[in-house]
Order: C-alpha cells, then sequence, then structure tokens
C-alpha cells in the first residue's frame, strides 16, 4: 500500500503502512516472467521451437524469475528493517501541539513528520510527508540538523528568513528516539527573535545617525577656531562672523544632546503611567507665552481655540508641555511660510468621549504623502539641509510618538503639498 499523509487536530502527522517481505517490483516481476513463459509455449504449440528448446527455454525463465522475487524480497526486508520511524507517539503529538512555538518534526531522511499548530500557522504550506525543504531553507539549518542526528546532541542555530518580511528565528534541533522503536527522530523548536533583531539594529542606526549629526557641527568648530587661531587671528571682522556661526554650532549640537537626553529620560519611564491631573488650556496658553518671541521675529501669528471650561487629563505636565512645545516650533520652523499656526483644544473629541484632542496645524507647503508615515523616525528629515539650516534634530516628532505612547494616547498627522500640515493627538481623561 502507498504511504499516506493523516492529518490530525493538533496539526499533521504521518502514519506510513509497508507491508512486509512485499516489494513494489514484486508484481511486475511476474507478470514478466509469466507472460515470458507463455511466449515459449505459444512457439513450441505453433511449431516454431522443438519441445526439448522450449521446456529448458520455460525453466530457465521460472528460475530467473524466482531469483529476482527473492532478490526483491530480501530488498524489501532489509527497507522495512531499516525505515525511519514514520509514526509519532500520540503524547508526544498532543505535547507538541500545546507549544506556543513553531515545532516541526522530521525523521533522518529530513522529512516532515509532524508541524505543531504554532508552525502551521507560521509556515502554511508545511505538509507532512515533504521534505523539510519544501518549508525551510537555510544551510545553518542542515548542519545543525546533520550534527544532531550525528552526535546525538541538540544543535542550535540562527535562521533569517527574506520574504515575504525579514524574520530571524532561533532554531534547536534534537534528536529524539521514540520508546521501543529503531530510528531517530529530530525535533526542530523555533523562537521568533524579530524583533530584538530590530530592535538591535534601530539601536545601531540611531547610534550612527547621532554620531553623525554630532559629527557635523563639532567638525565645523574645529575648523573655525583653526581658522581663528592662523589666516584669522587679527581680522576682526572674519572673527566676528566666525564666532557668529561657531555660537549657532554650539547651539545645534547642545539642542541635540538635549533631545537625545529627554529621548532617554522617556524611553527609561515608558511603562510607567503618570498619574498628576494636568489642566491642558493652561498648559497650551503657556506654551503659546513661550513662543513669543519666535513669534515676533518670523511674523507669524499663532492662534488658540480653547474651549473656555477647563479640560483636564492624567499625564505629566512636563512631558505634555514638551509635546505641544515640539509640534508648535515644528509648524513655525517647517509651516511658517503659510502665515499662520493654529493650536485648538476639543473636549471629548473621540466617539466614545473618552479622549480629548489637540491638534496644532500650519497652512505651509506641506509634505508629501510618501513622506507622512516616517516623520516620527528618529533622525528622519524630509530635506535634511533644511532642517538643519532651521537647527531641527530631527528627533522632535520621535519624542512626541514616545511621550503620547507613554500617556497612551494616540497620535496622527495628515499633510499634503501645498495645504499645509495636521498633527492630532488624542489623550484619555
Amino acid at each position: 500500500m502507498s504511504d499516506e499523509p493523516i492529518a490530525m487536530s493538533s496539526g499533521q502527522s504521518l502514519k506510513a503502512r509497508t507491508m512486509p517481505g512485499r516489494s513494489p517490483f514484486f508484481a511486475p516481476a511476474v507478470m514478466v516472467g509469466s507472460g515470458a513463459a507463455l511466449v515459449l509455449l505459444s512457439l513450441v504449440v505453433l511449431g516454431h521451437l522443438s519441445p526439448v528448446v522450449g521446456t529448458t527455454a520455460v525453466l530457465g525463465v521460472a528460475g530467473i524469475t524466482a531469483l529476482a522475487l527473492r532478490t526483491a524480497r530480501g530488498r524489501s526486508e532489509d527497507e522495512t528493517m531499516s525505515e525511519p520511524p514514520s509514526t509519532l507517539d500520540a503524547s508526544v503529538a498532543k505535547f507538541a501541539s500545546i507549544l506556543t512555538e513553531p515545532c516541526l518534526i522530521i525523521n533522518d531522511r529530513a522529512v516532515l513528520v509532524h508541524a505543531n499548530t504554532a508552525a502551521l500557522q507560521r509556515f502554511p504550506r508545511a505538509q507532512a510527508g515533504d521534505p523539510l525543504a519544501f518549508t525551510l531553507r537555510d544551510p545553518d539549518l542542515v548542519t545543525a540538523i546533520d550534527a544532531a542526528f550525528e552526535s546525538k546532541r541538540p544543535q542550535r542555530c540562527e535562521i533569517h528568513i527574506a520574504t515575504p518580511n525579514d524574520t530571524w528565528f532561533r532554531a534547536i534541533v534534537a534528536p529524539y528516539t521514540p520508546d521501543g522503536r529503531d530510528g531517530v527522530l529530530g525535533v526542530i523548536t523555533l523562537h521568533d527573535f524579530t524583533a530584538q533583531k530590530r530592535a538591535d539594529r534601530m539601536r545601531s542606526d540611531f547610534i550612527a545617525n547621532a554620531s553623525h549629526e554630532l559629527r557635523t557641527p563639532l567638525t565645523s568648530l574645529m575648523g573655525f577656531i583653526d581658522t581663528l587661531q592662523g589666516p584669522a587671528a587679527k581680522d576682526a571682522a572674519a572673527r566676528e562672523r566666525f564666532l557668529a556661526i561657531m555660537r549657532s554650532q554650539s547651539e545645534r549640537m547642545s539642542g541635540l544632546i538635549d533631545d537625545l537626553l529627554s529621548l532617554s529620560r522617556i524611553e527609561l519611564r515608558q511603562h510607567v503611567r503618570p498619574t498628576t491631573p494636568v489642566n491642558l488650556n493652561l498648559l497650551i496658553r503657556e506654551v503659546a507665552e513661550s513662543l513669543e518671541p519666535r513669534l515676533g521675529e518670523t511674523g507669524i501669528t499663532l492662534d488658540l481655540l480653547l474651549p473656555d471650561d477647563p479640560v483636564s487629563v492624567t499625564g505629566d505636565r512636563q512631558e505634555l508641555f514638551e509635546v505641544v512645545e515640539n509640534l508648535a516650533d515644528n509648524a513655525i520652523k517647517y509651516g511658517g511660510d503659510g502665515g499662520r499656526v493654529e493650536i485648538a483644544l476639543v473636549a471629548g473629541a473621540s466617539r466614545a468621549g473618552d479622549q480629548h484632542a489637540i491638534t496644532v496645524t500650519d497652512y505651509g507647503a506641506g509634505v508629501a504623502e510618501e513622506h507622512v508615515p516616517r516623520l516620527t523616525e528618529r533622525f528622519y528629515r524630509v530635506d535634511a539641509e533644511s532642517s538643519r539650516k532651521k537647527k531641527g534634530t530631527g528627533l522632535g516628532l520621535a519624542i512626541v510618538k514616545h511621550i503620547v505612547a507613554r500617556h497612551h494616547g494616540q497620535m496622527s498627522i495628515r499633510s499634503r503639498l501645498g495645504e499645509g500640515t495636521r498633527v492630532e493627538i488624542l489623550l484619555p481623561r
């Protein structure tokens, strides 16, 4: 009988059934031998062969057929004896089914015997009876499987799956010998550490970006210092101009360091929810007062749309002040060519009425839609050169996002070229 894959409730298992002593070559050998004997007998009857020659030929065919059958039977018995276990103990299958991480069980030919529910969810095409390579193709995994079967000891490796998205698994391959059976199975468990891998990459990118942002003004400062100590040492006009530029670069470095420290402080308290009541009306007015010098320099009008009744939330006052200040500062900096910035506070703005909304809107040039989803990434700039000239650090919206997350709020950004930008923050009561 042919092998048949049989599905189990907790996953998939393969149950192979074989007939000991019966080879797939048994029937063809009998048919060929019988056919040859009939042809020889027909030739004798028709007179084309003498009875002696015909009888000798029939006996020869019978002997060859018997020898072929005996060889096929012996080979079948050898294969049956060496057949790896392809059925799985019910207790092992049940244990695998309760694992929350993907678990694949293979035989010593790397053919899939069982896949638990988590594995089937992660690899929908995994089919018992198929080679493992149909599901997972990784050279390190193949090496680990070979080493596990040879050494009879668990082996570890990392697997990277590039499609459809980058995913990383830590794989453990452990050999397993079923009770009372010959042969060895391999149990592969997979731990998804994609989030950790991405966090490590993000941390590396962050350090690289921070180093670059600090190195640029620092290099500029060193260059001006060398110039002032050399050719411009006695040039009063050049000295005043260089000192002004050095001050600007120093302020840029100071702002970047302040933002880095602020982001680090927020991340340390990310999982601690604030408990202090904050009056948003007063807070927004204080932000507006702190921006008056900037508004006077740029000629931009700041409109406040605040309700008469006080609107309060539970939060960290200093952090919420930083949120509104960063959003208003960005609106003035990058949307100020519209001549007007608007800060609005709406009580019970959500459908359920349990969240208050703070919106900051500018009427400037706006941002192309493809850039909007990335605006809260650290150091992401739509126009890096323009941002640096305006003393932007590239961390403002990243800080806002982290503060809003700490307050269990929501943040949305809408922008179109030529129509300005609108940032909305929803904060729970």
